[in-house]
């Protein structure tokens, strides 16, 4: 194995470290917030302080990748995971819960977009869509992996998992300073557009047709599914009477659909339909499925629509990612920050939407994210044609 492709593990095994640092906390929130004696509004603040700290971090931490480098970028994002998983293990005060949280969404905006930026340098545009199915799969690797790992690390103490995590930031951060070189490919870039802004950066880039609405369904797309996840297990409890073993299973099992698509067969999808295409159908393919899923009183019906859609969602993040990544240019880091913007946003304003929602008739999230996304995709569709234009 040659040092390049050693280096592409490395950078890209370092989301997998992390989503799976971040998957060994879920089994124990509920514990947590027992021992701390939080409500759920406190919970619900931890999950949104990471996601707004990400969304204002994440254009401004993509930029810097560009400029300072990638490698700097990783490192500094590892340790920082590193440091806010200690001290959300050793806290006592929902104020430096709420600390840790914001530091952990810090780190994401750091690592999203280096990571992202650093396997775009080190492949060619051919190499593009595999290398970023990859790096799909390390996030859901680390998410199915992860709360099994943290649900026997709990029987130590609730608190362990938090120091698991943080733990393997470290040993991520300690491979990344020791075996990762800064693409030759970046170093150039930096020296050739020092006096280039954000600002300028930005605006050039979503002036390109079609480009800003890339960004609009990519924020679309995490609404959607915020929106769609964030209420269904009290969907599924309410209509089908689902256990929490069951609804975990459901879930596993279509981590692992996801996880097989993204290694295995991303790269022929694409090479078959390209990105926009792909794009497109899953947009079609969520929000008939997620209309099922609304009207549907079949368990089994449901569960099948529930893979589908689920896996409709992983295959979009490779795909609007690798479109992203070849057209971004010497601008790497800037527009992965932008995507990265984007899907916190949706992330954010998807929950509260749904249960805004869910209060006036259950069924309505559903109803509203399967249209918003339906339409989506017929829109999408001019896409492609101001591309035939060009």
């Amino acid at each position: 194995m040659n040092k390049k492709n050693v280096m592409l593990i490395i950078a890209i095994s370092n989301l997998f470290l992390i989503f799976t640092g971040v998957g060994l906390v879920i089994p124990v929130m509920p514990l947590l917030m027992e021992d701390m004696h939080f409500n759920g509004a406190i919970m619900g603040m931890m999950l949104s302080v990471f996601s707004i700290t990400q969304l204002l971090a994440s254009p401004i931490m993509g930029y810097l990748s560009d400029k300072i480098g990638r490698k700097k970028m990783i490192v500094l994002g590892m340790s920082l995971f590193a440091i806010s998983e200690f001290i959300f293990g050793f806290a006592d005060d929902k104020y430096i819960f709420y600390l840790s949280r914001g530091l952990g969404g810090v780190a994401a905006a750091l690592l999203m977009p280096a990571v992202t930026a650093f396997v775009a340098d080190m492949t060619t545009i051919e190499q593009r869509p595999k290398a970023m199915g990859y790096v799909s799969a390390a996030i859901s690797g680390g998410f199915i992996i992860g709360p099994g790992i943290g649900g026997v690390l709990a029987s130590l103490g609730h608190r362990v998992p938090f120091f698991a995590a943080g733990i393997i930031a470290i040993i991520g951060c300690f491979l990344t300073q020791s075996i990762l070189i800064e693409p030759q490919h970046n170093l150039q870039a930096k020296n050739t557009s020092q006096k280039t802004n954000a600002k300028e950066i930005v605006r050039e880039f979503l002036s390109k047709p079609g480009v800003l609405f890339i960004f609009i369904i990519i924020f679309i797309s995490s609404f959607g599914l915020q929106a769609f996840e964030s209420i269904y297990t009290i969907m599924t409890t309410i209509i089908f009477g689902f256990n929490p073993a069951q609804i975990a299973v459901i879930i596993t099992v279509s981590g692992v659909l996801a996880l097989f698509f993204q290694l295995f067969l991303f790269d022929h999808i694409i090479r078959k339909i390209s990105e926009i295409g792909l794009i497109q159908i899953t947009f079609f393919v969520s929000a008939i499925f997620i209309f099922i899923i609304a009207f549907t009183k079949n368990s089994t019906i449901f569960v099948i629509a529930t893979f589908v859609v689920f896996l409709a969602f992983d295959l979009f993040r490779p795909a609007v990612t690798t479109y992203l990544s070849k057209i971004a240019g010497e601008n790497q880091g800037t527009i992965n920050g932008l995507n990265s913007t984007f899907t916190s946003f949706g992330n954010i304003i998807g929950p509260v939407a749904s249960g805004a929602l869910f209060d006036i008739n259950q069924h309505f999230p559903y109803y509203i994210s399967a249209s918003i996304l339906l339409i989506t995709g017929i829109l999408s569709l001019f896409i492609r044609k101001s591309q035939n234009r060009e």
